[in-house]
């Protein structure tokens, strides 16, 4: 099964178009984590478990790990996904971009390493540091297109020929670059007009919008720009609001975190 195949299932399987972001901030754990050698694992498994059944992926963020030292716990994370929750899609949230031979590596990493089916990769080289990627018929490469940052504007509101920079690479890649079947791409809850643009130029093609709960973009603003005519078509991300929900008086943190994936997966629903 395709990236993009197991995706669909998800949608369906789990009336979720949630995507659970792992980004494990040792900081906020919870203290009775803090003495435990694996702390990283031991938190990201209980996320996992606590939404499995509410999200249509998974989206570990590698940095949080590497900075840490804690790519074995990454690796772990991502066997763990795959062994008990096969049908929900991993997608690692890398932004990678360089030049063809080191985008060969950098896609071992992400397909062999850690056996993602997809992986966030960065345009700005151009179709030749996106290719090796590609060889990997069924996994994702989902690229960087309008991000959820005010910085992003800086280069992809640049006029070219008419168009600001981020149409044109919606259009290159629905147009030329996605001959497989298998490209996404990241357009930010943060910017539902922009969102409403990409979707027109991209047609079906699946949407990872990050944005939504910590970040501060309007739910119903973003399902309405970005779905499409079957009302699925995005992995909309939520990371911190779920992560580190603050429980309340009968919830540990695994608990607090179901309550707010479920609350965020109902109120996408709500306005499919």
């Amino acid at each position: 099964m395709t990236f993009i195949e197991k995706l669909a299932a998800a949608w369906e399987k789990n009336n979720s178009l949630l995507c659970v972001g792992l980004d494990p901030d040792v900081s906020r754990f919870p203290a009775e984590l803090a003495s435990q050698p694996d702390a990283i694992f031991i938190f990201c498994k209980a996320m996992i478990d606590a939404t499995a059944d509410l999200a249509c992926s998974f989206k570990p963020q590698i940095a949080y790990f590497a900075a840490l030292r804690a790519e074995d716990q990454l690796e772990a994370v991502c066997r763990y996904i795959k062994a008990t929750y096969p049908a929900i899609p991993v997608i690692l949230d890398a932004k990678r971009g360089d030049i063809g031979a080191t985008a060969e590596q950098y896609a071992r990493e992400a397909f062999e390493r850690y056996d993602a089916d997809a992986v966030t990769v960065n345009p700005y080289m151009g179709f030749d540091s996106l290719a090796p990627y590609m060889e990997w018929k069924d996994r994702g490469a989902i690229v960087l297109c309008r991000t959820s940052n005010a910085g992003g504007s800086d280069l992809q509101f640049l006029n070219v020929d008419g168009k600001p920079l981020y149409q044109h690479v919606a259009q290159l890649v629905a147009d030329k670059w996605n001959t497989n079947g298998q490209c996404a791409l990241v357009v930010g809850a943060t910017f539902p007009a922009e969102l409403v643009q990409v979707r027109q130029i991209v047609g079906e093609m699946p949407l990872l919008v990050p944005g939504i709960g910590a970040q501060g973009g309007d739910i119903a603003a973003t399902v309405a720009a970005g779905k499409t005519a079957s009302a699925t078509g995005m992995m909309i991300n939520s990371s911190r609001a779920i992560l580190y929900a603050k429980p309340l008086a009968s919830e540990d943190y695994a608990k607090a975190a179901r309550r707010v994936a479920l609350e965020t997966r109902d109120a996408i629903n709500q306005y499919r």
